[in-house]
């Protein structure tokens, strides 16, 4: 039996071989795919531990060959300032859905935050106004800053407000990427300041208790929920989904974990209400935005078919350019 090599790949390799507009582009597709029939469901485990918890994401598509990709993320908010660590660190597998074979292992760090960001600029796509481009952004970490850039790709972004909890963080992230991106960053007197004055919101934020309130959601804006990722966190009025269109990134996924979830348990909402998944909007099942006056939120909790379709291009680029550590793990 001949051995066959696996390639490792460190968070650096793995940034340098995923850009946004082709992690964009992937998304893209697989969330297509799944509303076509052409990807099964993928898989979702979380387990609590004392200061954060673990989530194991997987899923499968057939694209240029068939990817198996199981990803294992530790999500600890404290992490920086307790342990000077990330605040999510974990391990991307990747493997031969027609055999087996493994593939490659590769540091989830920056796939993680390239493909919600991605995620992020395709639901803008489909659901923001075409002339949207005064945004807000709460949260001011990585997550932030990608989702900036991705949304840049798709709309035309002249002013920006920020909040974070931590202003020094608020602050250094207006400084740098004003500069980096000749745009307009302000960082926002309150709350409700930015959100009353913006086109597009983005809540990347791990709080546990919700910030946006409906009262301060002006017409037409489009809202990407991007922080609840386990049933404890909350960063939307959940008055905010009972009265305005919905569209989740997997269904079963946000109804147990996502901003949807918290409106389902206070029995103010029902599945059957929720507008979309947003890849049926793509697949053109069903129309995204109707008028100029809706707020429409995505809830966003990251699926593993975005996981499958960002691993896959960095590990086929891998091969290609000869790049990771080969070894056989079966010596």
């Amino acid at each position: 039996m001949t051995a066959t090599k696996t390639i490792i790949l460190t968070r650096s390799e793995v940034a340098s071989l995923l850009t946004i507009d082709e992690c964009i582009e992937g998304v893209e597709n697989a969330f297509k795919m799944r509303a076509l029939g052409k990807a099964i469901a993928p898989g979702i485990l979380g387990i609590h531990a004392q200061n954060g918890g673990f989530h194991i994401k997987a899923g499968i598509l057939n694209l240029d060959r068939e990817y198996f990709v199981a990803k294992t993320n530790a999500n600890f908010p404290q992490n920086m300032k307790a342990h000077g660590l990330p605040t999510i660190q974990g391990v991307v597998v990747v493997s031969d859905a027609s055999n087996g074979r493994l593939l490659a292992l590769m540091d989830s760090i920056e796939l993680t935050i390239i493909r919600t960001g991605a995620a992020t600029a395709v639901a803008a796509k489909y659901l923001a106004r075409q002339n949207a481009n005064v945004l807000s952004i709460f949260g001011c970490g990585n997550q932030g800053r990608i989702s900036l850039r991705a949304l840049m790709r798709v709309r035309d972004i002249k002013t920006v407000y920020v909040h974070d909890i931590n202003l020094s963080a608020a602050e250094t992230f207006a400084n740098e990427l004003s500069t980096e991106l000749n745009i307009s960053i302000h960082v926002a007197n309150s709350i409700s300041e930015a959100v009353s004055q913006s086109h597009i919101c983005v809540t990347c934020t791990p709080s546990k208790k919700y910030f946006i309130d409906k009262k301060d959601v002006q017409s037409g804006t489009f809202i990407a929920a991007v922080g609840s990722d386990n049933e404890d966190k909350q960063e939307l009025d959940p008055l905010l989904l009972s009265s305005n269109k919905i569209v989740v990134d997997s269904l079963d996924q946000c109804a147990k974990i996502g901003e949807l979830h918290h409106a389902l348990d206070l029995g103010i909402l029902t599945r059957e209400q929720v507008y979309s998944e947003l890849g049926e909007i793509i697949a053109a099942h069903k129309q995204g935005r109707k008028s100029e006056d809706e707020i429409i939120i995505f809830d966003s909790t990251g699926t593993a078919l975005q996981d499958v379709a960002s691993a896959a291009i960095v590990y086929e680029r891998a091969t290609q350019l000869g790049i990771g550590l080969s070894v056989v793990f079966s010596e």
